[in-house]
């Protein structure tokens, strides 16, 4: 119990303290709000010179009371633990921030990498910086739209305010940052695509499924499917390969029967027999 704790929190630490690094070096200093809290923290210190550790606090802490009275508990210690450590790092690398570089292209590309990879951390670790988060949650709560589209609303509205502070050109940045940070957080959470799920509808799916096991060594499962417009009960089969496998499979489909139906999709973990070990 106590080691996961301190695993928890652990790496909750260790994704903010990346973020902050990718906040502090490229992105503050760029002039690049790449959405979010820490976005419209950038804007405003770029205008008034107030910390921008210090606005994130400041922003968060009313988030953090209409969240708890509107939608009730929805944010743990972790995000608390969370949100008062990035502020915490942001302001304390500010003091050494020196710009690692001045074209704003690598500034936007490795800050959305550097922030992605951090909160990717600390989402896997169980916690959250808070910030976008509830206020999309507060959106949603009062206009008819989901979380996900809520949220988008709120990194909108916070790039729009750059692009009106700081012109057009850093807004088209943050837009690449925010992107970035995002694609960087799914990679980091789920993992890269290493394998593909492959569904065929065939009219002979039994000597397809012999020819996968026997060529391939992969398991085959087959579901029970039927056609909308035929009504004809089918046999789908269910089969996941490695990347280095997927044009095997195409070939046996192929040669098999020509007129098969194939639908190939990105797998981004598997945990079983064949691939990865299943752990606890």
């Amino acid at each position: 119990m106590l080691k996961r704790i301190v695993l928890g929190y652990g790496g909750i630490l260790i994704g903010v303290i990346i973020t902050a690094v990718g906040v502090t070096y490229l992105l503050i200093p760029a002039k690049i709000a790449a959405g979010g809290v820490s976005g419209l923290a950038t804007v405003i210190f770029h205008l008034t010179g107030l910390p921008v550790g210090v606005t994130m606090l400041l922003l968060n802490i009313p988030l953090f009371i209409l969240s708890w009275r509107i939608i009730g508990p929805v944010f743990g210690a972790k995000t608390l633990f969370g949100t008062f450590t990035l502020s915490l790092f942001v302001d304390l690398f500010s003091q050494f921030a020196v710009p690692m570089t001045d074209d704003l292209l690598l500034c936007a590309i490795y800050g959305g990498v550097l922030s992605g990879i951090g909160l990717g951390i600390a989402f896997r670790a169980g916690g959250s910086t808070g910030g976008t988060d509830m206020a999309a949650q507060l959106v949603a709560r009062f206009f008819p739209t989901s979380v996900g589209q809520a949220l988008l609303i709120v990194d909108g509205l916070v790039i729009l305010l750059a692009g009106i502070a700081f012109g057009p050109e850093l807004a088209m940045y943050a837009l690449v940052a925010v992107f970035i940070t995002t694609k960087t957080v799914d990679i980091v959470q789920e993992g890269p695509s290493y394998a593909k799920a492959c569904l065929v509808i065939s009219d002979v799916p039994q000597a397809i499924g012999q020819q996968i096991m026997e060529r391939l060594e992969r398991g085959v499962t087959i579901l029970d499917g039927r056609g909308m417009y035929t009504q004809y009960d089918r046999e789908i089969l269910l089969v996941i390969v490695s990347r280095t496998e997927i044009s095997t499979l195409k070939s046996i489909v192929a040669e098999t029967d020509r007129k098969a139906f194939v639908v190939i999709y990105d797998v981004h973990e598997v945990l079983g027999e064949g691939f990865r070990g299943l752990r606890t």
